[in-house]
């Protein structure tokens, strides 16, 4: 007994509760509530139970519709928007940068962190940071004339292909509406077409323009190029270090763009903000129709308003690039224009408007309008050179190289050392065969590394130039278009290309897979030579005169029967047995990017070196009169003799080289083909060269 008390005892004093005795015999300790006998549950329990009730409340006010949270949201977001209003209205008085509210560049005068900026009077036009629009529209012109290696030719910048019209998209991704209520954007970038789906081909000795050999980089070290006859040179160090420069001064041209927020609004502007806010709240959301009324209704109620009418010039803009309608995007250039037209137009504001209709007319193929909007921003702003260097690519588009040259000649007077303006000029000069004078202009402008210098042609034309006055440096530029991105390699420089095809030198029939069609040709070389030499007799005048300033002397004269897929005229009068004969050859006169002709050169010709502007053809070539010796073609590094009736094959975006140093003329059959990995979907739908 006295044990059992004792153990009371202890209990009570530890205060934990008495065991409590079960039915068979074992004990258990006695939870909260024992002692007056009602019911035991732990902590967790209650946490379970209180969880359950959670849930089901939950459940129950979303299915039975208790709480009707589109009208909280929408209470929410209209306490939102109407006390930013009257913050804005209250912090009004400290808008010291004069764009109509309060931001962070107000914030940051008010605590002295940066001086007050000046108040814009209508004399003083703003510097707006330049842009690499010009290059961008005068590079990604995907057409080209008809001829032989037309990017070889110093010539006028192709037009742009407005065939198909798909307008960008004016909107900067990644900006956020809400964060910079007043900002509009001033630049667009241009959508490209999509391309054709393109094939891999098996990579070879001389694979180099293809996502293959960018994926080999990155698990072996680069194949080093094979060494041309006039000397290759790798890339050095001053190369390098004007890689630097340029990517600094590309660098430095986005911090000034940064520093430089635009003034938009005029008084009536202001006056009006918050609406103008609305309506662009609506276009960067997408909500185009209803963007379009609002900044319609402005219009209407404020047809004074330049910024109002900027808008609805941007809404109609996004619509035809929705919609793909050109009669919309017309009347977004008309719109823009009325914007710039207006009294008291902000400067920013007036350039934004004119800046945007000249692309959106360049886009159009409205060259001459396009031409005429420029002028007016650089009458508005002489001093801007960035400007006048847009105007110079808008006289080349239209080829007007004298138009050109004269601008490019003002910029260098006022800005000698601007890059831009001499890679340019150096174009322009060798296309009037100015090859010296070119040479210091195209590598100057070139090494500056600014915006819009860094494009495939300028370094075609440079190396092509050094090559014609004999300075072996031309490789080392081939080599730097090449690790920029322009050129396949050093030697195959087509600038229209499509990636993955294979690509080699020299190839046989067995290799393109036209064996019938080279079985045709030399089966029937001499019924198409007696036809080639009967026009030669009877009307000698059928054959043009090469006109690509590809001769360093000599006589070579071309008779073309088909071009870009098509027949050229009555050609095929004059040799109906030949034309029957290809008729068959779908390959051939279906080839939208080359040529059926044929070629006729005197003693004493020499083709300076050169490619043509497309890795997509192959290029035949049957002998029909081949005097002996003296006639030879270099490809590469490999050079070969034509022999009558027999058939060469090479792929000339590649280097080639031509020499007649025999006693008489020398007569050959060109027939150019769809490159064999070109999928027909491909060969349907690339645009004509």
């Amino acid at each position: 007994m006295a044990q059992k008390k004792n153990s009371k005892t202890h209990n009570k004093r530890d205060g934990r509760p008495a065991p409590v005795e079960h039915k068979n015999g074992k004990r258990a300790e006695a939870g909260p509530g024992a002692a007056d006998g009602g019911p035991r549950f732990s902590m967790f329990t209650w946490l379970v139970v209180v969880a359950l009730l959670g849930v089901w409340s939950s459940v129950a006010v979303f299915y039975f519709d208790i709480v009707d949270y589109d009208r909280v949201l929408a209470r929410a977001q209209e306490f939102r928007m109407n006390f930013s209003e009257v913050l804005q209205g209250k912090l009004a008085a400290y808008d010291t940068d004069g764009d109509g509210d309060f931001d962070v560049e107000d914030a940051k005068v008010l605590l002295e962190k940066t001086s007050k900026p000046e108040v814009e009077t209508p004399t003083q036009r703003a510097p707006e940071p330049e842009e690499d629009g010009p290059g961008a529209e005068e590079t990604s012109a995907p057409g080209s004339q008809d001829v032989e290696s037309e990017i070889q030719a110093a010539v006028p910048l192709p037009p742009l292909d407005d065939s198909h019209f798909v307008p960008d998209d004016p909107t900067e991704p990644g900006q956020r509406y809400e964060e910079e209520p007043g900002s509009i954007d001033t630049t667009g970038v241009l959508v490209e077409e999509n391309q054709p789906e393109e094939t891999e081909g098996e990579s070879g000795r001389y694979q180099t323009s293809s996502k293959l050999s960018q994926e080999a980089e990155a698990e072996k070290p680069p194949k080093a190029e094979p060494e041309p006859q006039t000397g290759s040179t790798r890339p050095t160090e001053s190369r390098q270090a004007a890689d630097g420069a340029a990517e600094k001064a590309a660098e430095e041209q986005k911090d000034k763009a940064k520093k430089k927020k635009p003034k938009l609004l005029n008084k009536i502007d202001k006056s009006i903000k918050s609406e103008i806010d609305a309506a662009e709240r609506l276009r960067k959301k997408g909500n185009l129709d209803l963007a379009l009324k609002a900044f319609d209704s402005l219009v209407q109620q404020h047809p004074l308003s330049p910024r109002a009418r900027y808008g609805k010039a941007q809404v109609q803009d996004d619509l035809a690039d929705k919609l793909r309608s050109n009669d919309l995007l017309q009347s977004a250039i008309n719109t823009y224009g009325e914007a710039a037209e207006l009294p008291d137009v902000t400067s920013d504001l007036l350039r934004a408007a004119l800046k945007r209709r000249a692309e959106r007319q360049q886009f159009l193929g409205r060259m001459r309008g396009s031409l005429a909007t420029l002028q007016k921003l650089v009458n508005a702003f002489p001093d801007d050179v960035g400007l006048r260097n847009d105007l110079g690519v808008a006289h080349l588009l239209l080829g007007d190289n004298k138009g050109a040259k004269k601008v490019y000649e003002e910029v260098l007077a006022v800005a000698p050392s601007n890059g831009f303006a001499k890679v340019h000029y150096g174009f322009i000069l060798k296309a009037e065969n100015k090859i010296a004078e070119s040479i210091p202009y195209l590598r100057e402008g070139l090494e500056s590394g600014e915006p819009g210098t860094d494009d495939g042609r300028f370094y075609f034309h440079l190396g092509d130039a050094l090559q014609r006055v004999g300075d072996d440096s031309a490789y080392q530029w081939y080599e730097r278009g090449h690790q920029r991105g322009h050129f396949a390699s050093v030697w195959q420089r087509s600038l229209y290309n499509v990636e993955g095809l294979k690509a080699q030198p020299w190839w046989t029939p067995q290799e393109t897979g036209y064996v019938d069609l080279v079985r045709m040709l030399e089966r029937n070389w001499k019924t198409i030579r007696d036809e080639a030499l009967a026009v030669m007799d009877r009307s000698r005048g059928r054959f043009l005169p090469e006109e690509e300033n590809l001769r360093e002397k000599g006589e070579w004269g071309q008779y073309t029967l088909w071009q870009q897929g098509k027949r050229v005229g009555n050609a095929c009068q004059g040799v109906p047995k030949t034309c029957a004969l290809m008729e068959r050859f779908p390959e051939a006169t279906g080839c939208k990017r080359g040529q059926i002709k044929f070629s006729v050169m005197q003693p004493g010709t020499h083709v300076w070196p050169h490619t043509g502007p497309t890795n997509c053809r192959l290029r035949m070539h049957l002998g029909l009169v081949i005097p002996a010796p003296g006639c030879r073609i270099r490809c590469t590094d490999q050079t070969r003799e034509w022999e009558e009736g027999k058939v060469l094959i090479f792929d000339d975006s590649f280097e080639h080289e031509v020499w007649q140093d025999a006693d008489s003329y020398r007569l050959i059959f060109i027939v150019d083909v769809w490159h064999p990995e070109l999928s027909q979907y491909q060969r349907q739908t690339l645009s004509p060269i």
